[in-house]
């Protein structure tokens, strides 16, 4: 996934800037706080500069928004005001300029939002919110602003400008025209208010699953530890001891915790416990719940769409993206839900079968999923997945993601030590990208990998500065962000094959951050349903033999993993398809299902059950992500009506991969990856992805190689 902090979000999308009035005031206090607030300092040191994460402090962060804000809002009224007639180069050069102190700003923010997180912080966060979309809203009705793009953009139908000016023009004129810049004053002023309310909606979603991550934990007894590992075990009782339960073992409400213990554990009772409180983040029934907060959030989505005369909040948003439409994208997950259904309960029979066979005397719920799969894996295919785990070490795999680059990207990554470079916690890495001939500096690769509390859940990547040639070429400063269970002091993080492909996909991202070679900022953006492929395709090296002969070795004695082990995992490489296709497709459905149904009246726990019928969901699992903890799509928009882009960006996934496989050189073939960096990585969002991919393929994507990857059958072409 792809971190869309705000601080990207200003960076990429015009319609967060605005005009204000200034006055001599508020020019002395920013005159006096930019030299005061270490976040409004420029950032100083080697590589070009780098953010003072050292120095940060959470007190500092209200002041340097609001400061940051009026700064880019002189910057908008002094583009707006121009007497000259409008051009590229003073309107669109301009704007791709503006705010560069806020951009700074929040590099800090994403920071204390998703890495470091604190109640100090989450009550600023609530009251910056709805200022920030005061804020964004005055850009997308700021009429000279807007009569200035269109200017340029009525002129470029006629006389075209350089391909990468279009893009951007294009981009931006079509920024403001989805975010109501032709609407009436009275229908502007309504926008407004709406998004004013969204982003306190938004803010007060994120802080409550938060707030239930952090405080449902399921300490266990020495006795309770039945099917675990030592590494886990060791692990569970360090954090244990951190919370102030010396003697008792944590099981965390977060999924790097409670995938393994689901897992493992011969415990049942404590699994459906562990369960539950997985599922149930933000569906207590308490004050932190929020049912109430996304039927709030939908009845706003469809009335804020429907001023500017869409049918509902999916109509408008895929018009930017790859599908075009919702008719489009539920075809492409209805065309593979029957058979991940179909497989689930081929599955499920499994797992029964074992389960009657060991006389257990249960029907398989949700909690018994991954403990039975397991079960079965090492049945049909004699592999046990924790036998699997000692050879996946993360310090090997993140070699392996560095031997990858170097082959296809000529990168090298070299190891900076951290007193030379500011980090936000004594966890994070930072290595130097370069190019392996040349020596080219490209930029730094920051690690985050472990979990610890004030830290979202999941996986990500985010830029704290991204490549731009159009002021001089600028470094790249990227990070990859994970929540890998802290292991006790000198044991090694081992992670399961899923967190490994996990791992590699964030990395991926990074790459693509890394690759690009655009001139203009709004050109670093991208298309949701098309952004997630390249991190879904870098996946596919971590099972080549390049990788696993070489990475993949025991974490005591170093033997390599053994070639009769790695035929079981390519063998079951199919295996809990069903599961993991339906977990997340259900999640997609839902996020569509519910962006074209009628708000009106809507009650969010029955709409869920209820389409989860309609669907035939099976009753023993879960959808990957629960409406009331589906951050994507409800902490913000970056994926709302877009979690079906995964599956969009699967289809293109698994194509290109059938083009190295079909290469003479298989995955590391110079010619194929040559293409892909050229035409699939590098551009970013400076020519349309479906033209990309047609000069990376020769063709368009083909839904089969998608189904052939999942084991599922194949249709026949009409």
């Amino acid at each position: 996934m792809i971190s869309k902090s705000l601080k990207a979000v200003f960076v990429c999308s015009i319609v967060l800037f605005s005009s204000c009035k200034d006055d001599k005031n508020s020019e002395e206090k920013i005159a006096m706080t930019d030299t005061e607030n270490v976040l409004l300092q420029e950032w100083t040191g080697p590589y070009q500069g780098l953010p003072a994460f050292d120095k940060m402090k959470v007190s500092d962060i209200k002041e340097a928004v609001e400061i940051g804000m009026e700064l880019g809002l002189k910057d908008i009224d002094n583009i707006a005001n121009i007497k000259e007639a409008p051009t590229f180069e003073n309107t669109i050069v301009p704007l791709e300029a503006s705010a560069d102190k806020l951009n700074h700003v929040f590099t800090y923010y994403g920071i204390l939002s998703s890495n470091m997180s604190s109640p100090e912080f989450r009550e600023i966060q609530g009251e910056l919110a709805p200022k920030l979309s005061d804020y964004s809203s005055k850009i997308s009705q700021n009429e000279k602003l807007f009569q200035r793009v269109k200017a340029v953009y009525e002129a470029s139908q006629k006389n075209p400008l350089p391909a990468d000016q279009q893009r951007v023009l294009e981009l931006t004129y079509k920024g403001f025209e989805m975010n109501g810049a032709n609407l009436s004053e009275e229908k502007k002023e309504r926008y407004a208010a709406i998004n004013k309310e969204l982003s306190s909606l938004y803010t007060d979603f994120s802080n409550n699953v938060l707030h239930d991550e952090e405080n449902y934990v399921t300490y266990l007894n020495k006795n309770q530890l039945g099917g675990l590992s030592e590494s886990f075990i060791k692990s569970a009782a360090k954090i244990a001891t951190d919370k102030g339960q010396d003697g008792k073992y944590a099981i965390t409400n977060s999924r790097s915790s409670m995938d393994p213990f689901l897992t493992y554990s011969t415990e049942r009772a404590l699994r459906k416990i562990v369960w539950t409180n997985y599922y149930s983040r933000g569906d207590n029934g308490d004050e932190y719940d929020n049912n109430q907060i996304i039927a709030d959030i939908l009845k706003l989505r469809k009335e804020r769409v429907g001023l500017m005369g869409y049918d509902n909040y999916a109509q408008w948003r895929l018009q930017d993206r790859m599908a075009k439409t919702p008719e489009n994208a539920m075809d492409l997950m209805m065309a593979v839900w029957p058979a991940a259904i179909a497989r689930v309960d081929e599955e499920v029979a499994d797992m029964q079968a074992i389960a009657d066979a060991n006389k257990d005397k249960i029907k398989i719920e949700p909690w018994d999923y991954r403990y039975y799969a397991e079960k079965v894996r090492q049945k049909k295919y004699d592999l046990d997945s924790d036998e699997v785990k000692q050879y996946l070490q993360l310090d090997k795999l993140t070699e392996a993601m560095f031997y990858v680059a170097g082959r296809l990207f000529n990168y090298k990554f070299t190891p900076v030590e951290k007193e030379n470079i500011p980090v936000f916690h004594e966890d994070v890495k930072v290595w130097e990208v370069s190019d392996k001939d040349s020596g080219k500096h490209i930029g730094l690769w920051y690690l985050d990998p472990y979990a610890r509390e004030g830290k979202r859940s999941g996986a990500w990547a985010t830029t704290y500065r991204s490549y731009t040639s159009y002021k001089g070429e600028t470094n790249v400063l990227a990070s990859n962000n994970s929540n890998f269970v802290k292991p006790a002091p000198g044991e090694s993080v081992l992670v399961s094959w899923d967190d490994a492909t996990t791992f590699f996909h964030e990395f991926g991202h990074a790459l693509h951050f890394f690759s690009s070679n655009v001139k203009y900022p709004t050109l670093n953006g991208g298309v949701r349903d098309y952004t997630e492929f390249q991190s879904q395709l870098l996946e596919r090296w971590l099972s080549t033999d390049e990788v696993i002969n070489q990475f993949l070795v025991h974490h005591e004695t170093g033997e390599p993993i053994p070639a009769t082990l790695v035929e079981k995992i390519k063998k079951a490489s199919t295996f809990n398809q069903g599961f993991g296709t339906t977990e997340y497709l259900a999640s997609a459905l839902m996020d569509m299902k519910l962006h074209l149904a009628d708000p009106t009246n809507i009650d969010i726990d029955k709409f869920e059950r209820e389409t989860l019928a309609e669907l035939k969901m099976p009753s023993e699992l879960p959808m990957r992500h629960r409406t009331p903890q589906f951050g994507h799509v409800f902490s913000g928009e970056g994926y709302a009506t877009a979690y079906y882009g995964y599956m969009w960006a699967d289809v293109l996934t698994s194509d290109a991969s059938e083009a190295f496989k079909e290469a003479p050189g298989g995955f590391y073939d110079k010619d194929v990856a040559d293409k892909l960096v050229k035409y699939l990585f590098a551009p970013r969002n400076s020519m349309d992805p479906a033209e990309a991919y047609r000069l990376f393929r020769g063709r368009d994507a083909k839904i089969e190689a998608l189904m052939r990857d999942r084991g599922f059958p194949v249709p026949t072409e009409k």
